[in-house]
C-alpha cells in the first residue's frame, strides 16, 4: 500500500493557498523530516518557505498587519 507520505497535507494546503491563505512552509534545511514540506514546496502551495525560528516572528507580522484579524491578549 502506499501511502504518498505527506502529499495529502500538500494538497490541503495547496487548496488553502488557491483560497487567498498565506501559506509558509519551513525550509528543508531546518527539517528532520521534509516529506510534507517538499510536497508542499513542488506544489507551489507555500507562499514563503522559511527556517523553522523565522516562522512564528512571520506569523506575527502577518498578524499584525492584517485589518482582518485581531489579535486578543
Amino acid at each position: 500500500m502506499k501511502t504518498e507520505m505527506g502529499k495529502d497535507g500538500a494538497h490541503g494546503m495547496a487548496r488553502l493557498r488557491g483560497r487567498g491563505a498565506h501559506t509558509i512552509a519551513q525550509h528543508e534545511v531546518t527539517c528532520v523530516v521534509y516529506g510534507m514540506r517538499g510536497a508542499a514546496v513542488a506544489l507551489n502551495a507555500a507562499r514563503e518557505v522559511l527556517p523553522l525560528d523565522e516562522i512564528g516572528k512571520r506569523a506575527g507580522e502577518l498578524i499584525r498587519g492584517s485589518p482582518e484579524m485581531k489579535v486578543v491578549v
